[in-house]
């Protein structure tokens, strides 16, 4: 973009700007500290400008949007056609109970449905089995049966609203029971539209809820793919989440390599299955966390379209447009929530939601700033709502496409992210001999992912106690308060009184030879290497529970207890 000449006068004028008017504030003054980083420790310089982007090409490296490679957005009008969808995460007690607040959210203005689910439900246990006991309903929703379905959604048009799915190991159940619930409000499976976690890798990552070990894990991912492109091919059937992996301590340049890796390795087992690239990989989907580096945040983004573009069409040979297109649900950093001082939250994730926006999200959940009390009140989540609504309606910054983009800043920490993620990627694919699906079921049993994060985590922990990176509330511009809060109560022992009711009920009106044929043909299945899913769709169909149907998965491929190598 920059001819050499430009560039080498520019350098003298920025040796001369240092000298005579930079250098003499310093020794006056100095500057507010030794060094500026990101949260997540990468050096921000003091000023960017050409010289700091004399290889980029505009048209190679960020291009138009809704153009490869999608630097500037995965489309061509972006906030300015249509805002990202506001899909505020819920899920609590009883399925009555959350299907009262989705009305609720939907009432007041959100436009899609996110779930979540209690720890049973997550781990693919019922909720009157005994591990279950003291978390039904506590963490999200509890559902057992296709009968909490239908009172989950009831009142609610499967063809009308786009729902998400936070579930993992346990996640094809699940998806059979909404495209069964779709079956039986009679619309069509085409018309069904949502998203689905089902991202077993980052949960042996990061997360940590499995049931059966990596490979059969990912073969059950891949039966939704294959399933949801022929059945349902408006429905997302992963969203590759970097999300917990940032929770769980990585750095934005961690979370970012060890997504899109995650991705490439789905890429490669569905390709392995015969399906083809441009099928399915137009339905993948990313999930990313959004922490308080607003520029790092924002570089992060579009450096993760512009790397999931280039590989897709280098590495896996894709043409349609819609597999090089990177798009991405947000969330707020849950992690940077704080516990004291509650009201600094607003503010936290009110930066966090304006740098998913100006990064270019395609949906967003913003966080509760009671969560890090309790599960989200009422009004909690109605702020949290409304700060989408005022950026979206008052800020201005989705009035035009990639608002940051062409600053020397965000143009060299784009740059500079990619380079790093990349670097990581690699050594990745070298663990796999050429295969990213295979670097990444070595890197999950030997503990590499993990010990990258844990040393990540480790050293941002060191910063804020040693007061270099500043937690305001927490390590510094702390007061004397009391942090309790007006927060939700979940009545677990009545959530669980209703769950252990409903499944008896169930169990008493269902045809139990119905059943045991059923999960006899998902057995089948699995012993088969064949696709699971009709047959669990037919098992939901005659109520079999989720922890029936897991069941049958641990038995076949036995359980995985999560011993990785040497830390």
């Amino acid at each position: 973009m920059f001819d050499d000449e430009e560039l080498r006068s520019l350098r003298e004028s920025r040796e001369a700007w240092e000298s005579n008017t930079l250098q003499p504030v310093l020794d006056r003054h100095g500057e507010r500290k030794d060094r500026f980083a990101t949260v997540s420790n990468l050096e921000v310089d003091r000023l960017y400008d050409p010289t700091d982007l004399e290889d980029l090409d505009y048209e190679d490296d960020l291009g138009f949007p809704g153009e490869p490679p999608y630097t500037r957005g995965p489309y061509p009008t972006m906030h300015r056609g249509r805002t990202w969808t506001m899909r505020q995460f819920a899920g609590f007690g009883t399925a009555e109970e959350t299907n009262e607040r989705f009305h609720y959210l939907i009432d007041e203005g959100q436009t899609g449905l996110s779930t979540a689910f209690d720890m049973p439900s997550l781990m693919g246990i019922d909720s009157d089995d005994p591990m279950a006991l003291g978390e039904v309903g506590k963490e999200g929703v509890a559902v057992d049966s296709l009968r909490d379905m239908e009172v989950l959604f009831d009142g609610i048009d499967l063809g009308e609203v786009s729902t998400s799915f936070t579930i993992n190991p346990s996640a094809p159940v699940i998806y059979a029971m909404y495209v069964a619930l779709a079956d039986v409000q009679g619309v069509p499976r085409e018309q069904v539209r949502g998203t689905l976690q089902n991202d077993m890798f980052k949960e042996f990552i990061a997360q940590k809820e499995w049931v059966v070990p990596p490979e059969p894990s990912l073969k059950l991912v891949t039966d939704v793919i294959e399933f949801a492109t022929e059945e349902t091919p408006k429905f997302h059937p992963v969203s590759i989440s970097g999300y917990h992996i940032r929770e769980a301590g990585s750095t934005a340049v961690e979370e970012l390599a060890f997504t899109l890796a995650d991705g490439f390795a789905y890429v490669e087992d569905a390709m392995e299955r015969g399906l083809d690239v441009d099928e399915f990989a137009p339905r993948l989907s990313f999930f990313f966390n959004c922490h308080n580096s607003l520029l790092e945040e924002v570089a992060k983004f579009r450096a993760a379209r512009r790397i999931w573009a280039e590989k897709m069409d280098e590495w896996y040979d894709a043409d349609a447009a819609d597999s090089r297109r990177l798009k991405f649900h947000t969330q707020t950093a849950g992690q940077s929530l704080t516990a004291q001082q509650p009201l600094n939250n607003v503010v936290r994730v009110t930066i966090q939601a304006l740098a998913s926006v100006m990064g270019g999200t395609q949906s967003l959940h913003t966080n509760s700033f009671d969560e890090a009390l309790a599960l989200p009140s009422e009004k909690a989540v109605r702020v949290a709502l409304r700060t989408q609504q005022i950026i979206a309606e008052e800020s201005g910054v989705a009035d035009t496409i990639d608002p940051l983009g062409g600053s020397f800043a965000v143009e060299a920490l784009t740059d500079q992210v990619e380079s790093e993620a990349m670097a990581y990627m690699e050594t990745i694919r070298e663990r796999g001999n050429g295969s990213m699906r295979e670097g990444v079921l070595d890197g999950i049993e030997d503990g590499y992912f993990q010990r990258e994060i844990q040393d990540s985590a480790y050293e941002y922990q060191e910063r804020v106690e040693d007061g270099e990176e500043v937690v305001v509330g927490v390590n510094k511009y702390t007061i004397a308060e009391e942090t309790a809060a007006d927060t939700l109560h979940v009545d677990e022992e009545q959530a669980r009184e209703t769950q252990l009711d409903r499944i008896e009920s169930v169990k008493d009106e269902r045809d139990e030879q119905a059943v045991e044929d059923a999960l006899a043909a998902v057995r089948d299945a699995a012993e088969n290497d064949e696709n699971t899913i009709p047959a669990i769709v037919d098992a939901v169909k005659e109520y079999a529970t989720m922890g029936e149907i897991m069941q049958v998965f641990e038995d076949v491929y036995g359980e995985y207890a999560g011993e990785v190598g040497p830390a």
